[in-house]
């Protein structure tokens, strides 16, 4: 009997291990099989194990273009991130004001952009906002007596016409799950604090803050993973296939795609696949302790 009690379980478990392991265990040891490969447009039957070769190139050669798309991925999270909380925490509390009128419109208002479709979103930006002849930008530099720029032609303009673009994209979300964190905190400390004299900046950084942290952490912590792996925006903005632009801005999820889709190495962009894998591995385990340390 009690032998029957503990296979029940496994019994009605198993269904869902078939499904995970084949939707997803699976596709991550090919994928690692296939990096310890030179499977490539050269070799697409004939290929052979050539051990950690693809890893060697990827993280010790420097011509590879591998370690300066991991350094333009961690600048281009740590920048989204910084000012996408700290934009999204003023328009929040902006937003919570005593007396604001209307402000459940601006919140509704708030929520397009990322309501909308993320691939019409992007390329709505690149025509309408940023291209060279007929974006609002340029019609607005033209009007100053500036000259057109072309923002999608060298990597710095490239980066930042990327990052304004999610920002724009991913700051409604932040605002939201701010904004809820923000009712959730007692008005009695507000009241409190003013009668001991205490302005905005003092009730914000000993009330606000602290009581709405453990709220928030989660979506800053899935955001921040979101961003990392971010491809959409980078690619149709820049390394679309048929309308490059000439910046050759690069993170490690856009350097994978190009080794797959564009070279056809698919020996190299596997490795990177499974090194990207690792990274996100690594870094879910440090925030996890991180957030339990501090419960």
């Amino acid at each position: 009997m009690k032998s029957k009690k503990k296979i029940t379980p496994w019994i009605y478990f198993t269904p869902a291990l078939i499904l995970i392991s084949v939707i997803i265990v699976f596709p991550i040891l090919y994928t690692g099989y296939i990096s310890l490969t030179n499977m490539n447009v050269f070799h697409w039957f004939d290929y052979k194990i050539i051990g950690f070769d693809n890893y060697q190139r990827a993280l010790l050669k420097i011509d590879s273009g591998f370690i300066k798309a991991v350094f333009t991925t961690f600048i281009w999270t740590a920048l989204n991130m910084v000012i996408q909380v700290v934009v999204a925490y003023l328009i929040a509390v902006g937003l919570n004001t005593p007396g604001l009128k209307l402000s459940r419109l601006y919140k509704t208002l708030l929520m397009f952009p990322w309501a909308m479709p993320a691939y019409v979103s992007i390329l709505l930006w690149r025509v309408g906002i940023y291209n060279t002849e007929f974006g609002l930008l340029n019609k607005i530099f033209v009007s100053l007596g500036l000259g057109k720029m072309n923002f999608l032609s060298e990597n710095v303009p490239a980066f930042i016409a990327c990052m304004v673009l999610n920002l724009w994209m991913a700051l409604p979300f932040m605002i939201m799950m701010i904004d809820g964190a923000l009712q959730s905190v007692d008005r009695c400390y507000y009241e409190s604090a003013t009668l001991d004299g205490a302005g905005f900046l003092v009730k914000n950084i000993y009330i606000t803050i602290p009581s709405i942290k453990q709220i928030i952490a989660p979506a800053v912590i899935m955001t921040t993973f979101t961003t990392f792996k971010q491809f959409d925006i980078i690619y149709l903005l820049t390394l679309q296939k048929g309308s490059l632009t000439g910046s050759t801005l690069q993170t490690i999820i856009t350097y994978a795609h190009q080794n797959a889709f564009v070279s056809n190495n698919y020996g190299l962009s596997s490795a990177v696949s499974i090194i990207i894998f690792l990274i996100i591995i690594v870094c879910s385990l440090g925030t996890n302790r991180g957030v339990k340390e501090e419960v």
